[in-house]
């Protein structure tokens, strides 16, 4: 068993803890805040918690789980603390920014990203078995150390995750249209609500569904948009082409062609989730 250190208390590192912990791996926890380092001990998400990144020090992986401009300035401070054969990864949703400047920094990087979430926030959301059958991606490039590589694979393996290895390239691309984009038209959905206080009474499931990741962390948004911002308007571009042509054909009222599209639509989805 590992001895891990978490960086970041919030929804992800809270419930990397809590399953880490339930697989007997021994954990630490640094946060800013005093306050989430006891709610994060109340909760069993660690072993001990701490804001002084010190605590650290004996670690064998560190996750950081900070916000997407926090990872390469918190990698540069856990340079002063760690043992160099310590294997670090991150969890943040671009990794383009991130993998190539880390990996020069800390030879044994690996740029890593569960895909599971809530649209909470903060160690009182952390959940035991968030990662389960979701995917865990991981990017290498050809400098990461095959070692390190290998340590987060069998750790992801732990989370019950379904493992997917790319570079950080396609992570990128396939992320903004699978997660990034998801946000910004939920979004758009929302704010296209032209009389929310009358419309409230008359959402159901469906409106929930398609709305749950606009109504996330604005920070953690705007961060996918900054950091991703070539692929997500490249997704967004071939979005707004695909709504044009189902507004055309009910402009149009070609139904015969409207009921291939949503049945085409259909299809794709029961791909995505049988």
């Amino acid at each position: 068993m590992a001895v891990i250190g978490l960086v970041g208390l919030g929804l992800i590192g809270g419930s990397l803890g809590l399953d880490f912990r339930s697989s007997g791996h021994r954990v630490l926890g640094v946060s800013q805040k005093q306050s989430t380092c006891e709610q994060a001990l109340l909760k069993g998400v660690v072993d001990k918690a701490s804001q002084d990144l010190a605590l650290l020090k004996d670690c064998e992986v560190v996750f950081i789980c900070t916000p997407i401009p926090l990872v390469l300035p918190t990698l540069k401070k856990l340079q002063a603390v760690l043992h160099p054969h310590t294997v670090i990864t991150d969890v943040a949703s671009v990794k383009g920014p991130i993998v190539e400047m880390a990996t020069a920094q800390w030879p044994q990087f690996v740029g890593g990203h569960p895909m599971a979430g809530t649209a909470h926030q903060g160690i009182e959301a952390a959940l035991v078995s968030l990662f389960h059958q979701r995917p865990y991606i991981l990017t290498p490039i050809a400098s990461t150390h095959a070692k390190a590589l290998d340590t987060i694979t069998h750790l992801v393996s732990d989370l019950g995750s379904r493992l997917v290895v790319c570079s950080p390239e396609v992570h990128d691309q396939m992320v903004a249209q699978v997660s990034h984009l998801p946000v910004m038209v939920s979004a758009a959905l929302l704010l296209s609500v032209v009389d929310p206080a009358n419309v409230q009474q008359f959402a159901g499931s469906g409106f929930q569904d398609t709305t749950r990741v606009g109504g996330g962390n604005p920070d953690l948004g705007l961060a996918m948009a900054q950091n991703n911002r070539t692929a997500l308007l490249e997704s967004l571009k071939q979005f707004r082409a695909a709504l044009d042509h189902l507004e055309e054909q009910i402009h149009e009222q070609d139904w015969n062609s409207l009921h291939a599209q949503l049945e085409a639509s259909r299809h794709i989805r029961t791909g995505f989730f049988p």
